[in-house]
């Protein structure tokens, strides 16, 4: 039986990771009592009992833990991080496992995985493929949008809306800057930063990234039907990543595939125009967070992805 211990399992993700892994026979979750969750000490000693260590933590304090299992040597226990700090790091995997073949294996044997970002999760998974693909060249200029459930944005967001004090939609990160963005850049090979404009819906969970394309403005000269045959020969035989038609409405659901850990792509398109618009539509608590962690937490313990 594989010992557990989620680090920070009071926050929404630690929460959701525990509740998802409350029935599984094979775990065996450990936990640290409330009043010592800031003992050094204490922590040492769980970190040397364990086989694998959730890190649901800010930055600063992933990065102490990281050093507290280090000060252990081959004691230390496997690690998946699920805060920003380790996503772009030299000696830790991205925990996509849908990125290229053979990522599900590299995480399979990884001492450190980095569960990646939400947003990073939409944006990679629509750009990757493509740029692999040479559809979309590495030094194209990207736009991404983005809007995401409240759920996403922390302990005082998270207060504002269910409180009503908060707006029923809003644009954030106008200073052109967002914590996912070095990870976008580096999984998706891009030449440059995308600019990226995420906003927050008045809606608990749920997420779109969506990526507008002239295709006469990329170098491969691409048609809609292009892009979407290569997404959908990617993805072909994936569990939780499936290219889908683009419903006729004209609409998409941001909350459609609350509840899973999947992950829906969409093109859409306007050929006499040469334009497209490559959606990805996920749970940023399942797929985007918690999700691929369980996911990410299965193919370390030697089980399918």
């Amino acid at each position: 039986m594989a010992k557990i211990f989620i680090d920070g399992d009071a926050g929404t993700t630690g929460l959701e990771i525990r509740e998802k892994l409350a029935d599984e026979k094979d775990i065996e979750l450990v936990s640290i009592a409330p009043e010592l969750r800031k003992e050094v000490a204490a922590k040492r000693d769980i970190l040397a009992c364990v086989d694998i260590a959730i890190l649901c933590l800010p930055d600063a304090a992933a990065k102490e833990t990281v050093a507290l299992a280090d000060e252990l040597g081959a004691a230390a226990p496997r690690i998946l991080d699920a805060s920003t700090a380790h996503r772009v790091a030299p000696g830790w995997t991205y925990g996509f496992p849908e990125l290229a073949p053979g990522q599900g294996e590299a995480i399979r044997a990884a001492r450190r995985v980095a569960n990646p970002g939400c947003y990073a999760t939409g944006a990679i998974a629509l750009l990757r493929p493509l740029v692999d693909a040479g559809l979309i060249a590495p030094q194209e200029n990207i736009a991404i949008n983005a809007v995401s459930g409240y759920s996403g944005g922390g302990k005082q967001m998270i207060e504002a809306h269910e409180k009503g004090e908060a707006p029923g939609f809003e644009l954030y990160g106008l200073t052109l800057e967002h914590k996912h963005l070095p990870e976008i850049v580096a999984y998706a090979r891009l030449a440059s930063t995308p600019l990226f404009v995420p906003s927050v819906g008045n809606f608990r969970q749920g997420m779109l990234v969506s990526i507008p394309l002239a295709l006469e403005s990329l170098s491969a000269r691409p048609r809609a039907v292009d892009l979407e045959a290569a997404l959908a020969r990617h993805y072909a035989g994936a569990t939780h990543v499936r290219v889908v038609p683009a419903p006729k409405s004209g609409r998409l659901d941001a909350l459609a595939s609350n509840g899973t850990n999947d992950l829906e792509i969409f093109v859409f398109a306007h050929e006499e125009r040469r334009q497209a618009l490559l959606v990805a539509r996920l749970d940023n608590l399942g797929k985007g967070a918690s999700g691929a962690a369980v996911q990410n937490l299965s193919l370390m313990l030697g089980g399918a992805s």
